[in-house]
């Protein structure tokens, strides 16, 4: 997370990312060109089941100031700016979804040593306004994350977390849902070679008394190519094998099956993502 502490998302990010991201039961393709006056356009199909979703974004980025349109097959265009260093450590972001007229927002967030806060505020006349703050270092940070509804008056998100970093090592634990569920997540680097890490993640729902457990590994098999795994206690197995085939473009392959019902059909997901 950098020298300091970071945002407020940044605790449990790694865990997460392990066990998590990539992972999908799509069939996806995505395209970035970019024209001669500097646009990034990014095409984007997606299959999910008998659906067929698909948008196109195009980017530009001027000096500290960048540019963000895409239009969705949904109906939807998305627009978000963003100014980057407006002062030194400070991030702003504005955003918009067409034709939802009250879907506007602005987003502001700082970056210091030891504090990372970010604040954000729909654009309505009753709005929702978040805030996240860290303070800490890089070694040991602790935070919370509110949401208060204007209208109401009433607070719809409380949140707290605290995130540790030794080396090789993040733990990482957080009181989610107003104190209703907690989370603890571990991510170590086990090769730093060979990219070998393994993860875990618990969750404990007091209302419920619910747990689920979370597990995973991923390890480079050459410079190339990422092998990953994970399983719940529910019985869920998931693998997936990336390859980066040529810079930034990436291939991945990835599987689900129910350990506990092998008689159902694997859900098998394709990710291919071109950057010429």
């Amino acid at each position: 997370m950098g020298k300091g502490p970071g945002l407020y998302t940044d605790i449990g990010k790694k865990a997460r990312d392990l066990l998590y991201k990539d992972h999908n039961s799509d069939q996806k393709l995505s395209i970035t060109t970019h024209s001669p006056a500097g646009v990034a356009i990014t095409s984007t199909g997606t299959k999910k089941g008998e659906s067929l979703l698909g948008d196109v974004a195009f980017q530009l980025t001027q000096k500290n100031i960048t540019t963000h349109f895409k239009v969705s097959t949904d109906n939807t265009v998305l627009i978000t700016a963003t100014v980057d260093e407006a002062a030194p450590g400070l991030k702003s972001i504005f955003s918009f979804r067409a034709p939802d007229q009250n879907s506007g927002k602005i987003e502001l967030q700082y970056l210091h040593d030891y504090a990372g806060i970010s604040t954000s505020m729909g654009l309505t006349q009753n709005p929702t306004v978040n805030f996240s703050g860290v303070i800490g270092n890089n070694a040991l940070a602790v935070g919370t994350d509110v949401s208060l509804d204007t209208k109401s008056g009433n607070f719809t998100k409380i949140n707290a977390g605290l995130n540790f970093t030794k080396d090789d090592l993040i733990a990482s634990l957080t009181l989610n849902d107003k104190g209703d569920s907690v989370n603890a997540s571990y991510y170590h680097i086990v090769n730093p070679l060979f990219n070998t890490a393994v993860g875990a993640e618990v969750n404990h729902k007091f209302s419920t008394k619910v747990n689920t457990i979370t597990v995973g590994t991923q390890h480079s098999v050459d410079p190339l190519t990422m092998v990953k795994a994970r399983v719940n206690s529910a019985g869920i197995a998931n693998a997936l094998i990336q390859h980066e085939w040529s810079p930034k473009s990436f291939f991945t392959v990835s599987g689900e099956v129910d350990t506990k019902a092998i008689d159902k059909s694997a859900k098998v997901g394709l990710a291919l993502s071109l950057k010429p």
